[in-house]
């Protein structure tokens, strides 16, 4: 559906799109392995990582901001840290640099590496051998895997929400693929595969990806300077999806190129479109007289790619920060042995986190910079909390920082995201002359001094050997628990005593409150919907204390709330649900409604988490008498005639999807069929397949009629 476009935004081009290739069907890991086409980890010492690229150093000489960093924070911690609840290694390191990437599911933790994933329980006992990425990519394990966790996707009655999504390089279109999970289990459901060509004929380095409503989205160090999206409600339902392309207008770089979309995180799920890019620019590079970051609003038009804009970025001037060490190269810090490490600057490190609260948005992102004002070199991680009031509105700096390790350590390779209290997380890499690499993560609580890390710096794992290389873990990621909402995983490098990846879970020991309400999920999920529809919320207690008597409203499309009062009572770290006795009419067909709910508890006390939307899309209701097949229930195809007529029957007067898939549930045939309503022809061309059988459905989603096809 089109999405409208907000006032201070002016459509860029040219757009690049297209539709993807169709997807290919992945059987389950476990799947793979009972039948032995599971393909594990290719171990090869000498593989090497794919080397950084750059297009021109643009650094200046003598050019930049210089003196002590405005924002450093130099007040010491208010909280004691709180030790991590479990550590352990997910892999030992083959090759240069191991890319560390995971995210936290419902049941499961993925972990992943250059060349290789595996999957854990959350206790961090492995459920998979180690698997080449291969076994989810067919044929393909060129590496730079990155692990995603999109929180908001449906699995149907009783399953828990969300997917687990991979992506990967893919050479032979100078692009990438993904892999999306069929369900929330990546041991035991299977997967479907698409690949993305970039169209630049350029290799496609140092990818970044983000979930959001309306898409997949990608940026790489190319020079092309793009965002690429593609579709993801059509990839989460297997179908052929679309792609699009747009350019990040305006920007400068230092030759290594590392913007980053916003991810969405957890909490009460954002509307669809008004997507947003960051980066910053440091007035040490050419064309950039002021430190400031650049924020880009992407709108796609599904229904029409061409009409998909990108804003003009938003300019917002920050306090001096140095992110330039030594002119640009790429060995920086030192430690007891070996060469000096990447400092991973120019880059808006792995992830930029967004979180929806009740009254603002919240994004939180950091990136490196030098601290010593001396001349020498003491990395830092300069640090922001952007807000902004709705969707597509400015965004504005709520807070900025720069945080330093204690004992003259760098701080480097961050990653940080917001819980559902508002307390930011952070872990990063340390390193000194005199002290081997470690993993250590601070933070702080909502309301402590702003631009402060106010949570003493706490271990996750120490390094026992010096890395034999400049590059260490291009790649870290930290995820947030979708279960409490307030547990941090975090992957890293480190080396004990070779090169490994190390799992720290944190939270950061904050007090809960005693009361503390919030909703998580709202049914009925997509699908087929009438105008009578129960609306069940489910209510999570928070706090400490058994709450009874909970305050609860909802709204449909910003409409009249409807309020309610939950009679129930919930034990601490519990959850309930409660079904509204006034239902709501979401009968309108192929409509994306937006359900916006709250709980108003006397003595909450955290009541920016007190609001909860969903984006629900109604397929409508196809009863026997809407749609149909008049051929018969099972059509029988002769080899010698594989073209032939099926008569459809509707009373919808709309665009209907119409596709073919074979028995793995791949998808041979993908057209929208436009019609008026009644009965009409569409003729299928069978021709190209071999006998077996087949199955054709009309319809979107869970709103569809399908028969079988035997082709003999």
């Amino acid at each position: 559906m089109a999405l409208p476009m907000m006032a201070q935004e002016q459509s860029q081009g040219p757009v690049t799109r297209g539709f993807l290739a169709d997807p290919i069907y992945v059987p389950s890991l476990a799947q793979q392995l009972r039948d032995g086409t599971f393909v594990f980890e290719e171990i090869d010492e000498e593989k090497k990582a794919r080397p950084k690229k750059q297009f021109g150093n643009n650094v200046i000489p003598g050019k930049g901001s210089a003196g002590i960093d405005p924002v450093l924070q130099t007040t010491p911690p208010l909280h004691t840290g709180k030790a991590p609840s479990l550590v352990f290694e997910a892999n030992t390191g083959v090759g240069v640099v191991s890319d560390a990437t995971g995210a936290v599911g419902p049941d499961h933790y993925m972990a992943g590496w250059n060349f290789a994933f595996r999957v854990y329980d959350k206790g961090g006992n492995p459920l998979t051998p180690i698997a080449a990425w291969s076994s989810i990519f067919p044929g393909n394990n060129i590496g730079d895997g990155v692990i995603l966790f999109d929180q908001y996707a449906d699995n149907g009655p009783g399953e828990p929400k969300g997917r687990f999504i991979i992506t990967e390089f893919d050479s032979s279109p100078n692009g990438f693929n993904v892999a999306v999970c069929q369900g929330p289990d990546p041991v035991n459901d299977g997967w479907h595969v698409y690949t993305v060509g970039f169209g630049t004929g350029t290799f496609p380095d140092y990818t970044k990806f983000s979930v959001w409503p309306d898409g997949y989205y990608c940026t790489a160090n190319i020079g092309s300077r793009r965002v690429f999206a593609v579709e993801r409600e059509k990839m989460i339902d297997g179908e052929a999806a679309q792609f699009v392309s747009l350019p990040l207008t305006g920007i400068a770089t230092s030759g290594f190129y590392s913007p980053q979309g916003f991810q969405a995180t957890g909490g009460s799920e954002p509307e669809p479109g008004n997507f947003s890019i960051a980066y910053l620019q440091d007035d040490a590079w050419g064309g950039v007289s002021d430190d400031h970051l650049k924020i880009w609003t992407v709108n796609v038009d599904w229904e029409d790619t061409s009409n998909s804009t990108i804003s003009s970025p938003q300019e917002i001037t920050t306090a001096d920060f140095i992110s330039v060490f030594d002119g640009g190269s790429f060995s920086n810090l030192g430690q007891p042995g070996g060469p000096d490490i990447d400092a991973l600057q120019a880059t808006v490190m792995n992830q930029a986190h967004f979180r929806k609260f009740c009254d603002y948005n919240s994004a939180v992102f950091n990136f490196v910079v030098d601290t010593d004002p001396g001349g020498g070199e003491l990395a830092g991680v300069r640090w922001y909390e952007l807000r902004q009031t709705e969707q597509g509105e400015p965004w504005t700096i709520f807070q900025e920082g720069t945080y330093t390790a204690p004992a003259g350590r760098h701080a480097f390779s961050a990653s940080m995201a917001m819980d559902i209290y508002g307390n930011i997380g952070m872990a990063y890499t340390s390193v000194s002359d005199t002290e081997m690499i470690s993993i250590r993560y601070t933070g702080r609580l909502d309301g402590d001094p702003s631009g402060d890390m106010t949570v003493a710096e706490e271990l996750i794992g120490q390094s026992s050997a010096n890395s034999g290389s400049n590059r260490v873990a291009d790649y870290v990621h930290l995820t947030i628990d979708p279960n409490d909402d307030r547990t941090f995983w975090h992957i890293a490098e480190y080396y004990n005593a070779n090169r490994k990846n190390v799992v720290g879970v944190f939270d950061l020991g904050n007090t809960l409150p005693a009361g503390d309400v919030a909703i998580i999920d709202i049914k009925p999920d997509d699908g087929p919907l009438t105008a009578t529809e129960d609306i069940t919320i489910t209510i999570q207690n928070y706090g400490t204390s058994t709450v009874t008597s909970v305050p609860v409203t909802y709204s449909i499309d910003g409409g009249t709330p409807v309020s309610e009062v939950y009679t129930g009572s919930i034990a601490a770290g519990s959850t309930d649900e409660y079904t509204f006795s006034v239902q709501a009419d979401l009968s309108l067909f192929d409509n994306l409604y937006r359900i916006e709910t709250t709980t108003s508890m006397g003595g909450d006390a955290v009541p920016i988490n007190d609001c909860y939307g969903e984006n629900l899309l109604s397929d409508g209701i196809l009863s026997s008498g809407d749609l149909a097949f008049d051929n018969s229930e099972l059509l029988v195809i002769s080899s010698d005639n594989k073209i032939f007529d099926v008569t459809l029957r509707t009373n919808y007067n709309e665009i209907l999807p119409i596709s073919v898939y074979d028995i793995t549930g791949k998808i041979l045939v993908y057209n929208n069929l436009s019609n008026q309503g009644g009965t009409f022809t569409y003729q299928l061309d069978m021709s190209y397949v071999s006998s077996g059988v087949y199955l054709i459905k009309l319809g979107r989603g869970n709103s569809t009629k399908s028969t079988k096809i035997i082709v003999k």
